[in-house]
């Protein structure tokens, strides 16, 4: 407050300038007409020291998603366990509410909207992209409702019928009867369908629905084949994270509105529920080329980056992977570290979150994950 004689003057949101004084433009809330989410299921801070010290050395660049500029880390327990599953983890992030181990953004009777049927209301385009089936449990709890992750056959069919996902892509639909989903999206919804890398790179450019399953019969298995030793090939049918992610971009970012797109390196979690340092980190790798894909389609429009939010996170930690070693010895690049387990099981620690675009300085904390949600609501325009 400035003191002039007897008068009291409040000077608020002014600009004084010679010629006289004109009120201060205050900033606008951030907003975005894009929300990339992309998930490393199962991957902790460990694991990212160790795919970092393969690909790089210990003193080599950090992975692509470490060079996002806002670092914060979320809790990740659920409504009924200090260690969450990834059905109640994914559920807190698309919904904003704490869900029971098992529990896909339903409650029983109460459903609340996910993020992606926000943006649907919105007119946005919306996808889904992952290493598993399509209908695991990550995928599901942003584009489905049901009481219990087994039910991949109605969360393929809420998918298709109801939440009308315009992108997805992965291995395969779960439940008793996928070709009857495909057959429906394909004939009577106007989904263009990809069985193979091949056909998924042939789509028509004018496609603005695209269904990819590219490990039918394979149920929850791996359909990422991402290699350490050059010797294993990977499947020439099989077309990649980052080349599913590029795929999606491609459709979804022909909708003048924008697009909610949901990316998940599914396999993470089956590698340290294994105990397998190597198919981790391959993993990991496999997805850092999908991140990669994303930033520089980002990085290639500075308008397009300034409107999207992009956010990287696991939703728990798997295994209890921790890097012992090796004492008295500097790894080089390629070198793998001295790996030690505390479970096969998920663990209940807390896990990173890197974002940067709109509403990501809300980000860089302390956080629950059911925070996210909040952020990429507020967020979306």
């Amino acid at each position: 407050m400035a003191m002039h004689g007897r008068w009291a003057v409040a000077v608020i949101g002014i600009v004084v300038l010679s010629g006289g004084c004109r009120a201060a433009r205050v900033a606008e809330p951030a907003t975005a007409k894009n929300i990339i989410f992309m998930v490393p299921d199962g991957m902790g801070l460990a694991d990212v020291t160790a795919a970092r010290i393969f690909k790089n050395g210990p003193d080599g660049a950090p992975l692509a998603f470490e060079k996002l500029p806002q670092i914060g880390y979320q809790r990740t327990y659920s409504a009924s366990s200090t260690v969450t599953d990834s059905a109640a983890a994914a559920s807190a992030w698309a919904t904003g509410e704490k869900y029971k181990n098992g529990q896909i953004s339903s409650h029983g009777e109460d459903a609340p909207e996910t993020i992606l049927e926000i943006a649907k209301k919105k007119g946005k385009a919306t996808g889904l992209v992952a290493t598993s089936t399509i209908t695991h449990a990550t995928p599901a709890a942003f584009g489905s409702h049901v009481d219990g992750r087994k039910s991949e056959g109605e969360i393929g069919r809420q998918f298709i019928f109801e939440t009308r996902v315009d992108v997805l892509l992965g291995g395969d639909f779960g439940g008793d009867d996928p070709g009857a989903l495909v057959a429906s999206a394909t004939n009577e919804l106007g989904y263009a369908f990809a069985g193979t890398k091949q056909e998924l790179a042939a789509r028509p450019a004018s496609a603005t629905k695209l269904l990819g399953l590219f490990a039918p019969g394979r149920k929850g298995k791996t359909i990422e084949h991402f290699r350490v030793a050059a010797t294993n090939d990977y499947p020439a049918t099989e077309p990649t994270l980052a080349e599913m992610a590029q795929a999606a971009l491609k459709v979804l970012s022909a909708d003048k509105e924008g697009f909610f797109l949901l990316v998940e390196g599914s396999q993470v979690d089956w590698e340290n529920h294994a105990n397998r340092a190597e198919g981790m980190i391959s993993e990991i790798l496999g997805f850092e080329a999908a991140v990669q894909a994303v930033t520089e389609w980002l990085d290639a429009d500075p308008v397009r980056k300034s409107k999207t939010l992009l956010i990287v996170v696991p939703d728990h930690e798997t295994g209890g992977f921790a890097v012992n070693g090796p004492y008295g010895k500097l790894l080089k690049a390629g070198g793998m570290v001295e790996p030690a387990w505390t479970t096969k099981q998920h663990t209940g620690i807390d896990t990173i979150v890197w974002s940067q675009g709109p509403g990501s300085e809300q980000l860089g904390r302390a956080l629950n994950n059911t925070d996210l949600f909040r952020t990429m609501k507020a967020v979306l325009k």
